[in-house]
């Protein structure tokens, strides 16, 4: 019998919408399932597991068998992000859902867009009708921070990123591509090793495809490519060192249906992950 499958992030947002499911359908029915991008910070896999207990189902795990790691992604393709978004995303994520799609069947798929991206969800909808999806944050009138006291009142401890000043749990072992400058410059105050390992992999597909590669771009007037650091080939392209401070606007949580926005002007702050401890201590 075909059942109602929960795409569950590692995020909060996915947390409480495989739940609500749940709660709406029974156990019986759902299959919650996990896209593994295996550049996850530890503490998801503890999340993973309390969140395991707290539905008394298994939480399935699934992974790219064509790229073992984020990095073969970006070395490979000789990309990091490009206008339809970080191609270690598409190719770990994204592409992973299709083929699982084309491979099973299901009845409706839940996905866990919150109570403000009603355009996306509509976007979906419309333009991906094949995934049948169903928004039960939506239903309950649910935002983000809803979902973090949601799963606090449970007992349950939320990821560590949102614990660190993060709105979202996505790719914490390197940091995530998309998360702009202001998300970039906190990497550099508070994980100087990741950011140096980014800033080598910048230099270093660069100087692979011997033409700038970045992550990021100032979207103000003028503005242009960023680098992490100074690149010697390119004395004209600005470094983050040079940006002032930023606070960037939220991403959605990566899911497997990463930049489904359609029917949104693309947003100058999109590639941007948000983060501020307001929302997890207020």
């Amino acid at each position: 019998m075909s059942k109602i499958i929960g795409w569950w992030s590692g995020g909060i947002t996915s947390a409480v919408a495989c739940k609500l499911a749940i709660d709406l359908y029974g156990k019986e029915n759902i299959r919650i399932i996990f896209i593994d991008t295996r550049n996850e910070d530890d503490d998801t896999y503890r999340f993973m597991k309390d969140c395991s207990d707290w539905y008394d189902l298994e939480i399935e795990t699934i992974s790219s068998t064509k790229h073992k790691s984020v990095q073969d992604v970006w070395i490979r393709y000789k990309a990091l992000n490009n206008a339809k978004g970080a191609v270690c995303s598409s190719e770990m994520k994204r592409q992973v859902r299709e083929t699982w799609e084309k491979t099973n069947t299901w009845e409706h798929q839940i996905f866990g867009f919150e109570l403000d991206e009603y355009k996306r969800a509509k976007g979906m909808v419309l333009n991906h009708p094949q995934t049948k999806p169903i928004f039960p944050l939506m239903m309950y009138g649910l935002s983000k921070k809803d979902c973090i006291k949601y799963v606090q009142d449970v007992g349950i401890e939320v990821p560590k990123m949102y614990q660190l000043g993060f709105l979202n749990n996505n790719c914490f072992k390197t940091g995530c591509v998309q998360g702009g400058i202001g998300y970039w410059q906190k990497m550099g105050r508070d994980y100087p090793e990741k950011f140096d390992a980014m800033a080598e992999m910048e230099l270093k597909i660069t100087n692979m495809k011997g033409k700038p590669v970045t992550m990021l771009k100032d979207q103000s007037k003028g503005g242009g490519l960023v680098f992490l650091k100074p690149h010697p080939d390119y004395p004209e392209i600005k470094d983050i060192s040079m940006m002032k401070g930023r606070e960037p606007k939220p991403l959605f949580d990566c899911n497997g249906m990463c930049g489904i926005n359609d029917l949104d002007k693309r947003s100058e702050t999109e590639k941007e992950i948000n983060y501020q401890i307001d929302l997890f201590n207020n």
